[in-house]
């Protein structure tokens, strides 16, 4: 029950430590995943700078099948990110290697103190991680003391003893050991926990615990197949080849067994001064948790350098194993939700970009609505209006959709800036909703236009083109802007904006000018001039969102 109690509080120890991470990150790991090139090498050493930050592999790959669903990344990308984020996740296993567990206590007392009393959220981010850090190496110390009268136990022993590395077939029980109880717990860094407690009791012996981490690397590329279950063939894919890399890595290093064994102990002797291999069972001295951290960093970085080569290969793979392709939206569908996946609510990181993706999507349909109601005043094609109400309907349950979702999120533990961006998310689709609203009208009174045979004098058709055109861009900018995150819209929409005020006064004028020298007449003229307040108001709406990408209230 100690070990068990153990391995509990190590798992909080890990969760507080690697969210406390993320959250004092903030922003920053996002930005820097949504940023990886295609070049594999770069992608591969994003993998592990953000795993490293964070300590989950499992959090980073839940991530990336998250940004493949939300389209913000290719496959490539996510498979290269994947191979280093394999070695990020070892840092860990080097952390809890090292016999710090007299800094456990006061790391509980300090991390309690910055996460009750501190005034200032981020403080109480680092109060997580420090309390986080503590309850760690806490857990590992009692995951060892539980497994310390079991040492001499006959019965265990006899149990144990089943895990000999010694023949093909202990190394590969072994294996499955590790990937069962890796599958179980949701950690490879927990089954590490327990490997080496068990190890430091003599246990299990090198290969033993060895085999047991190489299976561990096969268990945890679960995670990331629950994440992309009900995903679209992307986002399984990317699941995949996470899977298809340890499965291939574990395979040939299983056929090079002893060599790989007698490399960890070579390297950990000679180049890290750490205790002769033949001291480590049951020593005190030797420190068997480094043995078996660099085990399971050295078969990460092997396993990395070669599918970086192989890399088109392993994307190819993953879609030959994974075959199928993405389904076409249709007309009636689009007002589904392409990017929201509820089951990344609490993982605010993933569910903000999946909402700003279908944020920007709804944007793109309101500007295919824009491009196909204002030309058909120069077509005079009514069933070219046919799509507008089936556009519209989608923006409505669009906006629904992505407000219900950032609802749930925002109802979860999220930082201040997440808090920020959740609102300015809610702003964007509100006036892109508005937006739709007043290409409605413009239909409308288009359909009266064409239905009634009226028709807009030579210059009354020139200014409604270049309206048309500006407001057009206008959208153009602010819709792009939201896709790039641009907070530098604001100084242009600033002056599209009076641009488009201006000339709807001056159009405004001019018409009744026009109207009372009798160069045009009162009924297509009065249309226009409610065009006119429409194209402003979708002005204002674009201005509106503008603000939003800027970040301003």
């Amino acid at each position: 029950m100690q070990a068990l109690g153990g391995l509990g509080i190590f798992l909080l120890g890990m969760k507080l430590m690697s969210e406390g991470l993320q959250k004092v990150a903030g922003d920053r790991l996002r930005n820097f995943l949504e940023a990886v090139s295609s070049n594999r090498v770069l992608g591969c050493l994003v993998g592990v700078g953000v795993t490293a930050v964070i300590q989950s592999s499992s959090a980073t790959t839940v991530t990336l099948v998250g940004f493949v669903n939300a389209g913000l990344m290719n496959l490539t990308q996510a498979v290269g990110v994947i191979l280093g984020a394999n070695i990020g996740t070892t840092v860990t296993a080097q952390l809890i290697a090292f016999n710090i567990s007299d800094l456990a206590l006061p790391a509980i007392f300090v991390g309690v103190g910055f996460k009750f009393f501190a005034k200032r959220r981020k403080w109480r981010y680092v109060g997580d991680v420090i309390l986080g850090f503590g309850l760690l190496f806490y857990g590992m110390e009692m995951m060892k003391n539980g497994f310390k009268p079991l040492r001499s136990h006959p019965d265990f022993i006899a149990f144990f003893t089943k895990f000999d590395a010694g023949s093909t077939g202990g190394i590969l029980l072994c294996v499955l050991t590790g990937t069962l109880l890796t599958m179980i717990v949701q950690s490879s860094s927990a089954t590490v926990g327990i490997t080496m407690a068990l190890a430091s009791q003599g246990l299990l012996n090198l290969p033993g615990s060895v085999a047991l981490i190489l299976g561990d690397n096969i268990g945890t590329t679960i995670t990331a197949q629950l994440a992309a279950i009900g995903s679209h063939i992307v986002a399984r894919r990317a699941a995949m080849s996470h899977t298809i890399f340890n499965v291939l890595g574990v395979i040939y290093i299983v056929a090079a067994f002893d060599p790989f064994v007698d490399l960890v102990q070579w390297l950990t002797v000679h180049l890290m001064g750490t205790g002769p291999a033949e001291a480590l069972v049951g020593s005190e001295k030797a420190n068997i948790g480094r043995y078996i951290a660099n085990a399971h960093t050295l078969f990460n970085v092997i396993n990395c350098l070669v599918f970086l080569v192989l890399l088109p290969l392993l994307v190819k793979a993953s879609i030959w194993i994974t075959p199928g392709k993405e389904p076409e939206v249709s007309l009636q569908d689009m007002g589904r939700p392409l990017h929201l996946d509820y089951r990344f609510v609490d993982n605010p990181s993933v569910a903000l970009a999946q909402a700003r993706e279908e944020t920007v999507r709804m944007g793109r349909l309101a500007q295919g609505m824009y491009r196909d109601v204002t030309n058909v005043l120069f077509n005079r094609k009514l069933e070219n209006l046919a799509r507008w109400k089936t556009t519209e309907d989608a923006l409505d349950n669009l906006q629904r959709a992505i407000t219900d979702f950032l609802v749930q999120v925002s109802q979860e533990a999220i930082t201040d800036a997440e808090s920020r961006e959740i609102n300015s998310l809610l702003r964007m689709v509100n006036n892109i909703e508005r937006v739709g609203d007043a290409i409605e009208n413009l239909a409308q009174l288009t359909e009266e236009m064409v239905e009634n045979k009226l028709e807009l004098a030579e210059q009354g058709l020139a200014d409604y083109r270049s309206m048309r055109d500006q407001v057009g861009r206008f959208l153009e900018l602010v819709i792009t802007g939201a896709a790039e995150r641009n907070r530098e819209v604001m100084e242009i929409a600033q002056a599209m904006e009076d641009k488009i005020n201006f000339m709807r006064e001056m159009m405004r004028d001019e018409y009744l000018t026009r109207l009372r020298s009798g160069v045009c007449t009162v009924d297509p003229g009065l249309v226009f001039v409610d065009m006119l307040s429409n194209f402003e108001k979708i002005g204002d709406y674009c201005y509106n969102i503008a603000q939003a990408v800027a970040g301003l209230r």
